[in-house]
């Protein structure tokens, strides 16, 4: 395809085409381009340009092809008293180891009012010491090196903040009387200016304004100093004004802290408000939220009473901050109080929470350690997933960490959870934590795991105290980075007094006709040496000759009646060697059986059943004691 022909039908290349054969028919040609040899070039310049004379007013000069300017103004004719007099911040101008005045500007006199020129900064400008900038401006003057203070409050006639910087200047020493002045320049200094202080004409008038001293070379010189007489050192302060944006900060802040507060307490909401208190066990919990910032963290405890004196204690961290992580672990820990009411063994108990946290968020990983003390025992049966071991300290102060069994974080759903066991007599303590307690970035964890042994022998006092005293003496502040929390509980060592309000009392029964009557016989016998009132041991007699029945007509040996008294309740619990579980159920007007779990929840406070380790079931009611 012709371009040069195609493209000539193109709107408005006609007119541009003659235009341009019209220039060059106007344009004086060379010798040779005459006689029609060589044509023009087409970049040519006009006869002015190869002449040398200066293009007409509003051509482009010679750089205009690449875009740059014709000339660029310089900043000679400036005048320093004119810049800073229109600066929106605040100016002075100090000279000499003094920091005498040599200038202010009119926004540090509409401030702090007019000063006197040649007077001394330390008496003239006590805002500048108030400020703190005195000591500033004498290292400035030595090492000659600007420093910068920031977000000052000052306040004036315009309260605000300001940030100031010094910076080291030099300045020419003021003009001898009498020396040659400058063309247009006066011989004489103003009449405000103060003998030996630097002068230079065109200064703003006003008794807040002084001379500031001409540049050594300077075209506005009153007069030429000496030629070896060395310029004067000074110091220029700059504040600028940075009130919107401290204020903006602090606006920023307390909505921070108003987030992290919300963040709290949503945490906290989520937390147990009060723990229980088992009648055999003293526990406290403490949780200390990590960071200033308002994420929340997924750190939970709980203290959870089954009935018949046995109590569940759990502690779990679900991985991560944030809303999300929190949202899981209400949820884990409501899902927990559940399966707690189901008595199940710990074990168990963590294989319902993997399957629940898998179907919660599989991206969550969630550690947890579940244990049950029974102190018909005295031991502490648990189960862990992923979670740090328990501490126990016994009485003789020894710690120890609870073995293994440990399983792999809830959520995996794979693994299938065993439960252990230690002992956890009177006079035990142990404590249940969370990683933000014993990790560091810069240690194993397992090194603060030995920190924690170390520091848990020696701690003595309540349970509350020992979780004070283990923060305080793990370093835990509020900077710390994790959220920590700490159950601690201790199995008292009662005597004299108490010891007479915790008792125990248990019956073999080996089946047959005779097994009821031997069963009221006992708790008889047993309920009047506690000395109970009559009514309450008339019920506690009918409450163990309804299960014992119950366990005699549904159950198999071994069976046995226990009865147990503490500070608070009678507890009443009948075992069996078999595993079927007794409901209540409403029996009909004709039925001679199906009404003895009915009767024991009536008469009693609470009733329950569970499984036991060697196949069996327990049976339970409790009834509470009157005060007093």
């Amino acid at each position: 395809m012709n371009f040069t022909r195609w493209s000539a039908r193109l709107p408005r290349t006609q007119r541009r085409t003659a235009a341009r054969a019209d220039r060059a028919a106007r344009r004086p040609q060379p010798a040779a381009a005459a006689g029609g040899s060589v044509p023009a070039a087409r970049g040519e310049r006009s006869d002015a340009s190869d002449r040398g004379e200066p293009p007409p007013p509003g051509a482009a000069g010679p750089g205009a092809e690449d875009g740059l300017p014709a000339a660029v103004p310089t900043l000679d004719g400036l005048s320093v008293h004119d810049v800073l007099g229109q600066v929106p911040a605040l100016v002075a101008v100090v000279y000499g180891p003094d920091h005498r005045i040599a200038y202010l500007n009119d926004s540090y006199t509409a401030i702090f009012g007019a000063r006197t020129p040649g007077s001394s900064a330390r008496q003239s400008l006590p805002e500048l010491s108030e400020l703190g900038l005195l000591p500033l401006m004498d290292q400035v003057l030595r090492s000659g090196r600007p420093r910068t203070v920031k977000s000052r409050r000052v306040s004036g006639a315009r309260h605000g903040y300001y940030t100031f910087t010094c910076s080291p200047i030099e300045m020419a020493p003021p003009a001898q009387p009498g020396a040659p002045a400058q063309p247009g320049a006066p011989a004489q200094p103003g009449p405000d200016a103060q003998p030996g202080l630097p002068t230079q004409p065109g200064l703003p008038d006003g008794p807040a304004a002084a001379d500031l001293p001409a540049p050594a070379a300077g075209p506005s010189a009153a007069g030429q100093p000496p030629a070896d007489e060395p310029p004067l050192r000074g110091v220029l302060v700059f504040g600028a004004d940075v009130t919107d944006q401290v204020e903006a900060a602090e606006r920023l802040r307390a909505s921070e802290r108003l987030q992290r507060q919300a963040a709290v307490t949503l945490q906290r909401s989520l937390l147990p408000q009060e723990l229980e208190q088992p009648d055999d066990l003293r526990v406290a919990a403490t949780y200390q939220p990590g960071g200033t910032d308002a994420a929340v963290g997924g750190d939970w405890y709980d203290v959870i009473t089954l009935g018949a004196g046995r109590t569940a204690l759990v502690i779990g961290d679900v991985m991560g901050r944030g809303v999300r992580a929190a949202a899981v672990m209400g949820q884990l820990r409501t899902a927990v109080r559940a399966y707690a009411r189901l008595d199940l063994p710990p074990h168990e108990v963590l294989q319902l929470l993997d399957g629940l946290a898998a179907e919660i968020d599989a991206s969550q990983i969630a550690t947890c350690v579940y244990a049950v003390h029974d102190p018909n025992e005295n031991r502490l049966v648990y189960a862990s997933a992923g979670h740090l071991p328990i501490l126990i300290r016994d009485q003789d102060g020894t710690v120890r960490r609870a073995a293994e069994p440990t399983g792999p974080p809830l959520g995996t759903g794979v693994w299938l959870h065993t439960s252990g066991s230690v002992p956890f007599g009177p006079g035990s303590s142990a404590v249940l934590y969370t990683d933000g307690l014993v990790e560091r970035r810069d240690k194993d964890i397992y090194e603060g795991v030995a920190a924690l042994e170390r520091v848990f022998a020696g701690a003595t006092g309540t349970p509350q105290v020992m979780c004070d005293r283990l923060i305080r003496a793990l370093g835990i502040t509020a900077e710390h980075d994790d959220d920590v929390a700490v159950l601690v509980l201790q199995h008292p060592a009662r005597t004299g007094h108490d010891a007479e309000l915790f008792h125990n009392a248990a019956l073999e029964l080996l089946g047959g006709v005779e097994a009821a009557p031997r069963a009221r016989a006992f708790a008889s016998g047993v309920l009047a040496s506690w000395r109970f009132p009559m009514e309450l041991r008339d019920l506690g007699v009918l409450a163990a000759s309804e299960l014992v029945a119950n366990s005699l007509q549904h159950g198999v040996p071994p069976m046995r009646l226990r009865l147990r008294r503490t500070d608070r309740r009678l507890i009443i619990e009948v075992t069996d060697g078999d595993e079927h579980l007794p409901r209540r159920r409403r029996a009909e007007p004709v039925d001679e059986a199906g009404r003895g779990i009915s009767i024991v929840a009536t008469i009693a406070s609470s009733w329950g059943s569970r499984r036991t380790p060697d196949g069996g079931k327990a049976v339970w009611c409790e009834f509470a004691l009157p005060a007093g």
